[in-house]
């Protein structure tokens, strides 16, 4: 089991990918033809649902509503500063990762995918405090 360190930006990552595959994994893609296929940027994300059993099931309807949200929240007006675009793209994306794990939290059974979900939360949450918190010190509103 990957271990998420409370301190380490790139195991808080690494952990945010691995939770990315399991979505994947649950909505019945394979992460290597999605990662070959249309994923040139997010803009394709979002555009496929399930069928068949797996379109019935709950977490694949949650995941489904959240993925949507989450790149429509990602389509920001962006204002030409790399810094305040990048955090206030990935602000709705750490909120999509929250709300995909408390899906698991909610659906999940393996005890090993439910602690990382829990991990996640934890610092996406963080994370977003501190994205918040250095707008608020640093960007100009947006237009």
């Amino acid at each position: 089991m990957h271990q998420c360190k409370q301190d380490s930006r790139l195991a808080v990552t690494n952990c945010a990918v691995v939770a990315a595959a399991l979505m994947l994994a649950s909505l019945g893609a394979s992460a290597p033809s999605y990662a070959q296929g249309a994923h040139s940027g997010h803009g394709s994300h979002g555009t496929s649902r399930a069928t068949g059993p797996a379109a019935a099931a709950p977490s694949t309807k949650a995941f489904e509503a959240i993925n949507d949200r989450m790149h429509q929240d990602m389509a920001i007006q962006f204002s030409g500063n790399a810094d305040v675009d990048f955090l206030r793209g990935m602000i709705p994306h750490h909120q999509g990762a929250v709300e995909m794990a408390e899906v698991v939290l909610k659906h999940g059974k393996d005890p090993e995918v439910r602690k990382l979900a829990q991990e996640i939360i934890a610092a996406q949450r963080r994370e977003i405090a501190w994205m918040k918190e250095w707008l608020a010190k640093n960007a100009k509103p947006a237009r």
